[in-house]
């Protein structure tokens, strides 16, 4: 089992900035990819970020809408992952999920959820 806990999110004006972590804990394995996740009601969830493991963090992967304005890090010895989202758009407004996968589980371990919202 995989415990994550998001910390960050809130309200902020259009152009601002925001930063959202995420803290792993539990059974984590070394190889590993997290990351972050989007949804707004009604629609699907997408994927905003991800990052493999490694003690400064692996390969990254961005959706488009948001290459150039968010950056996704992590602390290998801490197990944590941000996401630092600049040059925010109303358009990113939604609930985060912070995410993690391994090749032990064949599912995907979730953290509750942390709102983003950007006025515009």
């Amino acid at each position: 089992q995989v415990q994550l806990v998001e910390s960050g999110g809130g309200l902020v004006q259009a152009g601002g900035s925001l930063r959202v972590s995420c803290v792993a804990s539990g059974s984590i394995s070394s190889i590993n990819a997290m990351g972050w996740y989007r949804q707004v009601p009604g629609q699907q969830r997408e994927l905003v970020a991800s990052i493999g493991s490694g003690f400064s963090g692996g390969n990254t992967d961005y959706a488009d809408s948001v290459k150039g304005r968010f950056t996704i890090s992590r602390d290998g010895a801490e197990n944590t992952v941000d996401l630092q989202m600049n040059s925010l758009k109303a358009e990113d407004t939604a609930v985060y999920y912070c995410f993690y996968r391994d090749r032990n589980y064949a599912g995907t371990y979730w953290g509750q959820g942390t709102q983003v919202t950007v006025s515009s």
